[in-house]
């Protein structure tokens, strides 16, 4: 063989820019076996050991483990067979990296105690299928009977939340506070209520005595007032306030006065839970769902403005 086509170790060296010592060690370990031996028993390689190990280079620094490498090298799997598999795992480290970022950041604009810091980062390691597994089992636990209605159930495991792959901190956060929230025995009583009456499409009877029309208007002012930043027990709620309670007693022939403003915020009361609307509001977070306007509660916003001016 020529000579010429052969290189030291100290050549290698300088071409991969490996060291000496870790050239022996993967001749050693038989990954790049020198080729042949100067006759002063020096080890000699040939270009095609220097193509492996570049290549042993390549997939190193790309994080590949030497037994796969060693593989590729003995051609019993191919650069895009470990490539492919290789670029798998690391969407998952990716994913499992952006959830700890979440998670710590969530930790850290909490001030959590270590408490928090637990019982977070436990809910936030459930994989896919365990979380599917406890929000069906709240689904089951809050209408697993034999007279549930069908519809509800329906839209409940419609609307189920679903944390994505890599979540925002605030989905961290959202995710944590609903994965409390389903298992507080209380709280499926008063979403079992709801969701029924939801689901049935059922109006309040305030609804319907006060027409379509004046439903709609309502929603849409205080709709506006929301976007508006304005606080139902503030100065600027009261002329919106005001309008509604005239309007609805001219609809149903009432005297607005405070004891019909009372009334009023009774009968909305019947549609409006504070905690299930936590509940929805946690879901678009997870979900990363659009709020659709027409979804907004506006109920509790017009509540509080009829109490506050009861109470005022």
């Amino acid at each position: 063989m020529d000579v010429t086509t052969l290189y030291s170790i100290g050549e290698l060296s300088r071409r991969t820019g490996l060291s000496v010592r870790t050239i022996r060690f993967y001749a050693d370990s038989g990954v790049v076996a020198p080729t042949t031996r100067s006759p002063a028993g020096y080890r000699l390689y040939d270009p095609d050991a220097l193509v492996r190990l570049q290549l042993l280079c390549t997939l190193r620094e790309l994080g590949m483990e030497l037994a796969t490498i060693q593989r590729v090298l003995r051609c019993e799997l191919s650069v895009a067979e470990v490539s492919a598999a290789h670029a798998d795992a690391i969407d998952v480290q990716i994913r499992v990296l952006q959830l700890r970022r979440s998670v710590l950041r969530v930790l850290a604009r909490r001030e959590a105690s270590p408490e928090e810091a637990t019982l977070m980062h436990r809910l936030t390691q459930l994989s896919g299928e365990e979380r599917r597994r406890l929000i069906d089992d709240f689904v089951d636990g809050t209408f697993g009977t034999v007279d549930a209605d069908p519809s509800a159930v329906a839209m409940m495991r419609a609307a189920a939340p679903d944390l994505p792959g890599d979540p925002t901190s605030e989905q961290v956060a959202a995710w944590v506070e609903l994965a409390e929230l389903v298992g507080d025995e209380d709280f499926r009583a008063r979403m079992r209520r709801t969701a029924v009456r939801q689901a049935a499409g059922r109006p309040l009877d305030i609804e319907c005595d006060a027409g379509a029309e004046l439903m709609e208007f309502t929603r849409q002012k205080v709709t506006e007032a929301m976007q508006s930043g304005i606080d139902p027990l503030g100065d600027r709620a009261t002329p919106v306030i005001d309008d509604l309670v005239h309007r609805f007693a001219e609809a149903l022939a009432r005297t607005p006065d405070t004891e019909f403003r009372d009334w009023m915020a009774q009968q909305f009361e019947e549609a409006h839970d504070p905690r299930v609307d936590q509940y929805w509001r946690l879901v678009w977070l997870v979900n990363g769902w659009q709020v659709v306007p027409n979804l907004v509660p506006v109920y509790p916003w017009l509540i509080q403005s009829l109490r506050h001016d009861r109470d005022a």
